[in-house]
């Protein structure tokens, strides 16, 4: 899918701000760790994108009430939804001047996506840290994308074309005025 860019210039999607904060030690931290073994930025991209994936669970799947949206909470809770995940990972991948953003998908709620450019590819490739389980198999990849939930056209579910530097103002807002998960599932946005 070709994504569209909300901002035109490249730098929008290395910046810091109070969400992606890769400024942050903790930020910084995990991705120095994570770079001890990434020979490149596709390794880098890689690892950090599997860190996400694997090592912080989904807090649905995990029964975890706790509500996340800032990339170093989230890295320190080890909790998030799908958009808590994604800003964590886009906040890795800038901590090592890899453009990133944030892309969404239309399915019975809003579902958050990171998008990545790796030096040397002239497009975005949409990427999907939700974390796995059974039936989800969500991998990192340039060639194609292996999202956690392809969109179904026929149930009106559709990927949406734009990509952020900065996360949605209506989901910022939902993670934001969210008491605990259960109160978050409540409130989800169903459209952009």
């Amino acid at each position: 899918m070709e994504l569209i860019q909300n901002t035109p210039e490249i730098s929008a999607y290395l910046a810091a701000d109070e969400v992606i904060d890769h400024e942050h030690p903790r930020v910084r931290a995990a991705a120095d760790t994570l770079s001890v073994d990434a020979p490149d930025a596709y390794a880098y991209a890689k690892a950090a994108f599997e860190f996400v994936r694997d090592t912080i669970p989904h807090s649905h799947d995990a029964d975890d009430p706790r509500v996340t949206w800032r990339a170093s909470d989230v890295l320190a809770q080890r909790t998030g939804i799908c958009y808590a995940k994604a800003h964590a990972l886009v906040a890795l991948l800038r901590a090592e001047g890899i453009p990133a953003g944030l892309c969404y998908q239309k399915l019975e709620v809003i579902h958050g996506l990171v998008a990545v450019r790796l030096p040397g590819e002239e497009r975005w490739a949409r990427q999907d840290p939700r974390g796995n389980k059974p039936g989800v198999d969500a991998q990192f990849r340039l060639d194609r994308e292996q999202l956690a939930f392809p969109a179904r056209p026929e149930c009106n579910e559709l990927d949406l074309p734009v990509l952020f530097a900065e996360p949605h103002p209506v989901v910022l807002q939902c993670l934001r005025e969210a008491v605990d998960r259960p109160h978050l599932w409540q409130t989800l946005p169903t459209d952009l």
